[in-house]
């Protein structure tokens, strides 16, 4: 891990970007898009594997670093898709799952768990 917090990255997000003069590719649907396309290229890795092999994919070195930068290439769109929106999205999380507390409370002991999507 590194001490490297969400505000910075967005800085250096935004500096490489303007760099190239990219700004004005990165309006909110291109960014939108380009996170879908990113989300999709982390879904094909383990598209036709087993759960077994999918709980596994990290011990191989090889594959390990091609989740690892489609990852990285999900989470850099999001930022930067954040950014441009001016959402921050530490407070959207907080503030999300706190909704979700009070939506799905823990359950009583007498009743099982039911699963939920967290939207």
């Amino acid at each position: 891990m590194t001490d490297i917090d969400v505000a910075e990255l967005q800085r250096r997000l935004a500096a490489f970007a303007a760099a190239r003069d990219w700004g004005q590719y990165h309006t909110p649907k291109n960014l939108a898009a380009a996170l879908s396309v990113e989300a999709s290229e982390l879904l094909e890795i383990f598209q036709w594997l087993t759960p077994e092999q999918s709980a596994g994919i990290m011990e191989n070195p090889e594959s390990a670093h091609r989740v690892a930068d489609e990852v990285a290439d999900v989470l850099a769109y999001l930022l930067q898709f954040c950014e441009v929106l001016g959402i921050d999205p530490t407070a959207a999380l907080v503030a999300k799952l706190e909704r979700n507390e009070k939506r799905f409370p823990l359950p009583s002991a007498a009743e099982p768990p039911d699963r939920h999507s967290s939207e």
